[in-house]
């Protein structure tokens, strides 16, 4: 059997066992692919979700190491790369991948979020609000970004900014507006509509 008949081959077999619920075996499958192409980006990518999924994030980010140092990488390898690295505290490397992420796509709205709380973990605080200013241009519905903008201000001693935000999200988000407002103990009656 040829190479790429084997890789095929094995593919659907992965898609199968995962669908069977078998996640382990599925990876083994991915494991085998990296056997004849150690270069299949779509072998380690998804041998790497399997493993996060699992709880195993240092393999995982075993394989996004290797799957990001290849020239084909995209930028979701290097979100999901940056996103394990900051769940584990590695500031410093996150901010690089997601970095590395946006240089290939300055529209990917999750690596904006991404590296504003990495920059929010570092105290990096005015770098922060940049970041998830952008995610919000991207995502101006999502609550997550105005919520983690707020916060900072608060920290800041801004509580004037924190109120424009909660106002704002009273608007579409009101039960996550409330909730940010008793967080932070800031008083903010409902904007007239």
């Amino acid at each position: 059997m040829s190479p790429s008949s084997t890789l095929l081959l094995l593919k659907w077999q992965a898609i199968v066992l995962i669908v069977l619920g078998q996640r382990q075996a599925a990876a083994a499958c991915f494991g085998r692919m990296l056997e004849v192409d150690a270069h299949n980006c779509y072998a380690l990518s998804s041998r790497a979700h399997l493993r996060a999924q699992g709880g195993d994030a240092e393999g995982a980010m075993q394989d996004y190491a290797r799957l990001t140092s290849l020239p084909q990488a995209r930028a979701a390898d290097f979100f999901n790369q940056g996103y394990l690295q900051e769940s584990a505290g590695r500031f410093e490397a996150a901010e690089a991948s997601f970095r590395r992420a946006l240089a290939l796509d300055e529209q990917l709205d999750r690596a904006w979020f991404g590296l504003g709380l990495v920059l929010m973990r570092q105290a990096r605080l005015d770098e922060a609000i940049s970041a998830l200013k952008r995610n919000t241009q991207l995502q101006p519905m999502s609550p997550y970004a105005w919520c983690e903008l707020a916060r900072i201000h608060v920290k800041r001693q801004e509580p004037e900014e924190a109120v424009k935000i909660i106002r704002h999200l009273q608007g579409f988000e009101p039960k996550v507006a409330a909730e940010l407002a008793r967080e932070t103990g800031i008083n903010v009656k409902a904007s007239p509509v």
